[in-house]
């Protein structure tokens, strides 16, 4: 595949996004794909969850110049039913979603609290191998002290849905590491259709809740369980974790910064500008003002005080110490 034949990929991009917090992000991720990637040719859905029995309150967004904004940028809102997760577990959206959207046409899911900050059409994304985010920690599972380990854990899922697990592990990492085993963030997905896609993701997750393997009678699946299954499905449809370049996705192209202390503590001065520029568009800066902690953080410059704690170069390891220290200087907010 030469890189003009990559250049020229059409596929959807597609976020989830509801009334509050995702409403915003949505705003500032569809800014940010508009100002980085004015080539992208493709269709930018919002996929919006409908109000039902499994919502405790109408998740649309009731903001109409929020909507026109959106909008305004291209965007396009698409509606689907809640009929499995909904309130109890929002994180299933990204699930249920996938059926609503075109059949047959590759698509890219990102996560609401994402910025694009490179060419995103420039990706060379092969949309028959599946893959998804590797800026992860080490979250899920949890082994217990008398019980399995990694290898039992996640050998267990593979063996209910008779997959093979020898071909999913990463051998250049020692046993019972978890870098060793498939595991990614559920920030990015991909694939050539949305329906083959979901409907394995909606199988394997409700599989999952409803009749775990006995191996994981003392594993949380609140709020891992989309991840949990992520990997099963990238391996069943023929992906794994090196279907990519590294440093495109998660690096110069976009950033899956998840909540703006976090942007501004460890991400890039780079990410910081795009994120600075698209919201002093005046269209939506009026808009964006209308949450306090983009208000705070952005235009009235907390954003800066957070960065001024710590040394990017340098960052602790682990996100929760990083989050640990904005707290305690009385910055953070969501």
């Amino acid at each position: 595949m030469t890189r003009n034949s990559r250049i020229s990929q059409i596929f959807n991009v597609v976020i989830v996004a509801q009334q509050g917090r995702l409403a915003y992000e949505a705003l500032l991720f569809a800014a940010s794909l508009r100002h980085s990637a004015p080539g992208f040719k493709g269709r930018l859905f919002i996929a919006e969850p409908q109000p039902g029995p499994l919502w405790d309150k109408d998740p649309r967004i009731s903001n109409d110049a929020l909507r026109m904004a959106l909008s305004d940028l291209g965007a396009e809102f698409i509606p689907f039913e809640s009929k499995h997760f909904g309130s109890a577990y929002p994180y299933g959206n990204k699930i249920e979603m996938l059926s609503a959207l075109p059949k047959g046409e590759p698509f890219v899911f990102f996560d609401t609290d994402t910025l694009i900050t490179g060419d995103l059409t420039a990706v060379p994304f092969d949309f028959n191998r599946p893959s998804a985010s590797l800026r992860r920690e080490g979250t899920w599972p949890q082994p217990q002290l008398y019980g399995p380990g990694y290898t039992g854990l996640w050998k267990s899922l593979y063996d209910k849905f008779d997959l093979d697990f020898d071909s999913s592990l990463d051998l250049s990492q020692p046993g019972e590491y978890w870098r060793r085993y498939l595991y990614f963030n559920a920030g990015f997905f991909y694939y050539r259709c949305p329906h083959e896609f979901g409907a394995l993701f909606l199988r394997y997750a409700l599989a999952v809740r409803d009749d775990p393997p006995v191996e994981l009678c003392a594993q949380s699946f609140d709020p891992w369980l989309d991840q949990i299954v992520l990997p099963l499905v990238i391996h069943k449809l023929g992906g794994g974790r090196d279907t990519l370049p590294p440093g495109l996705l998660d690096g110069a192209i976009s950033c899956h910064y998840r909540f703006l202390p976090l942007l501004y503590a460890r991400e890039s001065t780079r990410v910081i500008k795009v994120l600075e520029t698209v919201a002093a568009t005046h269209k939506i800066k009026k808009l964006l003002k209308e949450r306090d902690a983009i208000k705070r953080m952005i235009y009235q410059k907390r954003g800066a005080k957070v960065r001024a704690l710590f040394d990017q170069d340098n960052l602790p390891r682990r996100e929760q110490a990083i989050r640990n220290r904005i707290k305690s200087n009385g910055f953070w907010m969501r």
